[in-house]
């Protein structure tokens, strides 16, 4: 009878006792217990482990009460309640083994394991709410809150931090309650929750997505995925292996676990060291698989993760390898949001920056033809311009005629964003490599457009257009061609100047050169002060600058000689 009573105490005097009545019935207990546990004779080695942990309960108990905050924190209490009630079930169970009054040796044995079990759940949350400064963390005295006039905030902070203390402690069934309030509390005021949140709370939160229940699992990375998208802690969820378990419910998680990864992963993707962690983590299969669905907010997040993945220049083979070529062709095809056209046209991009080998391989699954179709739209995006750039070295010139390439790029130079613009006169630069393409592009109409573009802001577009015409003009008709358009010359004497902010002027060098064999263009290009550029120019050692100053000067001079014979 008296084992009845003690067992069921705790609980029936839970709310009225303090903490130095729960810190004084633990030591009256643990005697109690040690005696009990060393009168048993039956399964000797489970007993001496219930009987070394029983001895170390009676120190974390007195390092818990030392504590200044002992009898202020909840915590404290909860924690030594939980202790008696197991300090209770050693009592009760040494009472049935010295007895031999239990009800088989197998469930005695499973029920001695849970012991065991508990007491180390007790030594441990003992050692965390000591060390880990948690009991420090979620207590705000009573003072505090009432004289501060922001109380009610001081009170919210407190009840945020003991709620993230309890996934720090306890059994798994307080975890998961105090996890259900904080995604209140996530959808309430999310700042309160980011506000207090340690690297220990951090390191709980990422235990909890391994748990076994799949609805702790979508709770924990609803609330991760804000604390990733605030941008403060991503170093510490990294480092205390969130990666792994996002990726699993990448592949096993439910819709709503599986975007909150989504999300998370494409966060922290962005840094180069945690993508490069992600494809040593076996992340790059599941993301290329979900662009397959027809989930369009998951496919959008998962190719804006891939998109940055793909800025890692040492990991593209690998993500070639498992098909990322051919999952965003298939985008750019078939993709249901704009959004995720655009993060596949960018991964494309930056596969093809550099080496044949990737840019063979998208060329061949058929990626040049998806981005001409691609930039047909009528805001043209930039990164897909970009990647058919890098990819028109190979392709011949059969190929870039029936697939439409000159049309496009005069379609972009037309109706694109600059940056598209300035992409499109460098592919035509690039493409232009013998005359029968030099021909063909001005008989697509970009020669006009490209004038334009020299009058753009960015120095970038201004030097892409400046260069395209010097390749372009190379070919005499061209020449002939440019030179009917009234803002040529003038465009290219302003890209004359000197500055260093200017890196289109030896492409306009070279092409005032060539277009000075014309006595109209020498006269255009003096009246726009040619010769006062190309003085400093020559100076700056600009290739073809000295040459062209001598013609300009030499024209210059013969017809001030002219002017004054009819003078006289």
């Amino acid at each position: 009878m008296m084992v009845e009573r003690r067992v069921e105490e705790p609980e029936a005097r839970m709310k009225s006792e303090s903490a130095e009545a729960w810190l004084q019935r633990a030591r009256e207990l643990v005697p109690v217990a040690l005696v009990k546990a060393k009168e048993v004779k039956c399964f000797p080695g489970r007993w001496k482990m219930i009987i070394s942990k029983l001895e170390q309960i009676t120190s974390r108990v007195s390092d818990l009460s030392s504590h200044p905050f002992f009898s202020k924190n909840p915590l404290c209490k909860e924690q030594l309640q939980a202790v008696v009630k197991t300090v209770n079930d050693v009592i009760l169970s040494g009472e049935l083994c010295a007895g031999e009054r239990h009800e088989g040796k197998l469930r005695m044995q499973s029920d001695l394991d849970a012991l065991i079990g508990n007491l180390d759940l007790n030594l441990r949350d003992c050692g965390l709410l000591i060390k880990t400064g948690v009991l420090g963390e979620a207590t705000v005295s009573v003072t505090e809150s009432s004289s501060s006039s922001s109380g009610s905030d001081s009170s919210a902070s407190c009840n945020v931090r003991e709620l993230l203390a309890r996934l720090q402690i306890g059994h798994f069934e307080s975890k998961h309650k105090a996890l259900d309030r904080l995604v209140e509390v996530l959808y309430e005021d999310e700042k309160a929750l980011l506000a207090v949140l340690g690297r220990s709370n951090i390191a709980a939160l990422v235990q909890l997505l391994t748990a076994t229940s799949p609805r702790i699992r979508e709770k924990a990375v609803v609330i991760i995925s804000s604390v990733v998208e605030s941008g403060t802690y991503g170093n510490w969820l990294v480092s205390e292996g969130v990666l792994p378990p996002l990726i699993r419910l990448l592949e096993s998680g439910s819709p709503v676990g599986r975007e909150k990864a989504l999300i998370s992963l494409k966060k922290l993707s962005t840094v180069a060291e945690t993508a490069r962690e992600i494809v040593g983590h076996s992340g790059v299969r599941p993301l290329v698989e979900i662009c397959g669905t027809d989930d369009s907010v998951s496919q959008t997040l998962s190719a804006g993760a891939l998109k940055n993945l793909s800025a890692v220049p040492e990991v593209r083979q690998e993500l070639a390898d498992e098909g990322l070529v051919r999952a965003m062709i298939d985008l750019l095809d078939f993709g249901i949001l704009p959004r995720a056209k655009e993060s596949a046209a960018e991964c494309l991009q930056n596969l093809t920056c550099n080496g044949d080998g990737l840019k063979s391989l998208v060329i061949a699954e058929g990626g040049f033809g998806s981005l001409l179709a691609y930039i047909d739209g009528p805001s043209p995006q930039e990164p897909a311009v970009s990647a058919l750039r890098n990819l028109v070295d190979l392709v011949s010139t059969e190929a870039l005629v029936s697939q439409g390439f000159l049309s496009r790029a005069a379609h972009v130079l037309k109706s694109g964003l600059v940056g598209a613009k300035q992409a499109a006169a460098s592919a035509i630069c690039r493409a232009s490599a013998s005359p029968e393409m030099k021909k063909l592009v001005g008989e697509a109409g970009c020669f006009p457009l490209l004038v334009n573009l020299l009058e753009a802001k960015p120095h970038g577009a201004r030097e892409a257009a400046a260069q395209a015409i010097s390749v372009l003009i190379a070919l005499p008709h061209n020449g002939r061609e440019f030179k009917k358009i009234a803002k040529c010359v003038p465009n290219l004497v302003h890209l004359l100047d000197p500055t260093p902010q200017n890196t289109a002027k030896k492409y306009a060098a070279a092409s005032l050169l060539i277009l000075s064999s014309g006595k109209e263009c020498r006269r255009q290009m003096i009246a726009n002060g040619a010769i006062g550029y190309l003085k400093k120019l020559t100076e700056m050692d600009i290739p073809g600058s000295k040459k062209l100053l001598e013609a300009l000067e030499r024209g210059s001079f013969r017809s001030l000689f002219r002017s004054h014979s009819m003078r006289l």
